[in-house]
């Protein structure tokens, strides 16, 4: 049932009161988290031909395309796909509810930590922790070599060492890459983005393992704390279609956090929890106001 203007009202208000009391902050995050920053939503096969009309004169959906084989049967087609989103991704700039979250989670008592399914690190590009982030799903910013020659994870940006980032030249006529492809330097294979992809049998799991190893100890102090009912979990963009993120805040709840449910469509919240049909920009900016207020 759509919601009346009293009622988000009211969700705002019930939002604004959990953040202002929380100790701790947990943002989760899907894919309608960027698109406030203008990155392309993928849902459903038109949104991703939309922003991808060479795929569609293929007849290839994100999930025919979001597949290791690829990177074997024709490198090329992969890393366009790849290439160009890792391209996408560093050009975009965070919107302003990644810096109004950023500045709760710094506001609160025992921390805050983000918990994505997001490959594009637009978390990072925000300011956040990078020490309190976890990727369930891997991360674009990072590469593996196709073959496993090596279980080492490499960096595709640049870091403070100024190694050298990989940059993959896309045609954006008919979105294959241009070699050089990136190489693995021990064996000489196909680097790969550091992603899970569907029916990924070879994703490199160790980084995203110790991201959820420190988001698991910091839980246990939070419970340790007896800090779960000021425990606030700001999901935002999370979509059932792939429910990792919305498990995870629902399980938080029932064990006695706050949920605010972020989403245009899908914003369906168990009893008692704060739903918030409208985009994440949205949202923050309206809560900071009653915040200021």
């Amino acid at each position: 049932m759509a919601k009346g203007a009293d009622d988000i009202d009211a969700a705002l208000a019930r939002a604004a009161e959990a953040l202002r009391g929380a100790r701790a902050l947990l943002v989760s995050a899907g894919a309608g988290m960027g698109v406030d920053s203008g990155l392309p939503d993928f849902r459903g096969n038109e949104g991703f031909w939309t922003a991808y009309p060479p795929f569609r004169m293929l007849g290839l959906s994100f999930v025919d395309l979001a597949q290791p084989g690829w990177f074997e049967s024709d490198p090329q087609l992969a890393w366009g796909f790849y290439g160009h989103r890792l391209q996408l991704y560093r050009r975009t700039v965070p919107h302003q509810g990644f810096a109004r979250l950023r500045e709760w989670s710094r506001a609160c008592e025992l921390g805050g930590f983000v918990f994505t399914s997001n490959i594009d690190g637009q978390f990072q590009r925000a300011g956040f922790d990078e020490q309190r982030i976890v990727e369930c799903h891997g991360s674009i910013r990072h590469l593996q070599c196709s073959k496993l020659c090596t279980f080492e994870i490499f960096a595709a940006d640049e870091d403070g060492d100024g190694d050298a980032r990989v940059d993959v030249e896309v045609d954006q006529a008919t979105m294959r890459a241009r070699e050089p492809l990136p190489r693995c330097a021990g064996c000489g294979e196909l680097l790969r983005p550091n992603v899970l992809m569907f029916g990924d049998g070879d994703w490199l799991s160790e980084r995203s393992d110790a991201q959820q190893e420190r988001l698991g100890a910091w839980l246990s102090r939070l419970e340790a704390a007896d800090a779960f009912e000021r425990l606030v979990v700001f999901e935002c963009g999370a979509g059932t279609a792939i429910p990792t993120v919305r498990r995870l805040g629902e399980r938080l709840a029932t064990a006695g956090a706050t949920l605010v449910r972020v989403n245009v469509r899908e914003s369906d919240v168990p009893d008692g929890q704060i739903a918030l049909p409208m985009g994440v920009a949205e949202a923050t900016e309206r809560i900071a106001a009653i915040l200021r207020g």
